[in-house]
């Protein structure tokens, strides 16, 4: 296949929609997998770790665990060696891996040098960048150690609409709201230095399919919008156009092109914050509280409309 088919698409089911970050390609795609008998890895997280570790999953109820964004970043630990010999114990069978664009890259290229390239489906996710591990780890212990322990956790609660999420995390006792841990991962100074310098924020990937909210979709394409979330697809191979027709069951879904659909961080890597050194040193010196009282002005909302507003106003995200 030639050229990158994009399209907006959200899953029919409403209440699936609702829990769905966006619009639920996940899930849809994810489906069709799981109905063969097939295997998928993605990012899960773990309440006792407290991360996002890859795990294989042959399941819908544990898929369903892994629904949701993750403002985190995710642990592949040893998920290349079981895919391996998941695929060698399963002979007429598939795979589907689902990751971030760095993390497909590297599975592709570990999928190509054991042979299994052709049983394999890579789906890459549009990423803003990844935040230290060990932030969220000791953000996530002050809370338990206040509130209680984490019980549930979602970066993209849609209660208020897809364009007005919050993020909680609920224990046995309360809901605790995130605001203060997304106000730092907007603010850029916690991501990796590697994510300044992204290789895989284009168009056009060496992924089979790439997915993301489908922001600025009620300027481009007003009918379609949804309240409570439309999903961008992106299609880059015969492999992954497969997948998708497949998946049109579970969907409802329009065609859109290149132009319309840019996003930031389908253009250029997330530019790196002039404060970064000193959010580490401060965080270094003064610790967790310090840094989540003192970095971050854009709350989810705020950083959401002013990414639609450079989007559809013809300018790029800085």
């Amino acid at each position: 296949m030639s050229d990158t088919l994009v399209y907006a698409a959200r899953v029919k089911d409403r209440k699936l929609l609702v829990k769905s970050s966006s619009g639920g390609a996940f899930t849809a795609l994810s489906d069709v997998i799981l109905s063969d008998g097939n295997a998928i890895a993605c990012g899960i997280y773990n309440y006792e770790t407290k991360q996002v570790e890859f795990q294989l999953i042959t399941d819908r109820e544990t898929r369903d665990t892994a629904r949701g964004s993750k403002y985190m970043q995710s642990v592949p630990g040893n998920i290349f060696k079981k895919a391996v010999a998941w695929l060698k114990a399963n002979p007429e069978r598939s795979f589907l891996f689902i990751g971030m664009g760095c993390q497909t890259a590297g599975f592709r290229k570990f999928a190509e040098i054991s042979g299994f390239r052709n049983r394999v489906t890579l789906v890459d996710i549009i990423c803003h960048g990844s935040p230290s591990p060990m932030l969220w780890q000791e953000y996530a212990e002050h809370l338990e150690e206040k509130h209680g322990e984490i019980e549930y956790l979602t970066f993209k609660d849609k209660r208020n609409g897809w364009k007005h999420p919050i993020a909680v995390a609920i224990t046995d006792k309360v809901e605790i709201p995130l605001n203060d841990y997304v106000k730092v991962f907007y603010s850029c100074c916690a991501l990796r230095p590697a994510c300044h310098k992204c290789p895989y924020t284009t168009i056009n990937r060496n992924t089979d399919i790439t997915i993301g909210d489908y922001w600025g979709i009620d300027k481009v394409m007003p009918d379609f919008f949804d309240e409570k979330g439309v999903s961008m697809i992106l299609v880059h191979s015969d492999k992954g156009k497969e997948l998708f027709d497949r998946s049109k069951e579970f969907l409802e879904y329009r065609e859109s092109n290149t132009t319309e659909c840019l996003q930031p961080n389908l253009i250029h890597p997330t530019v790196k914050s002039e404060m970064r050194e000193k959010f580490w040193q401060d965080y270094h010196w003064h610790g967790m509280k310090y840094i989540m009282n003192n970095y971050g002005s854009a709350t989810i909302q705020g950083k959401i409309k002013n990414k639609l507003k450079k989007v559809t106003g013809g300018g790029i995200a800085h």
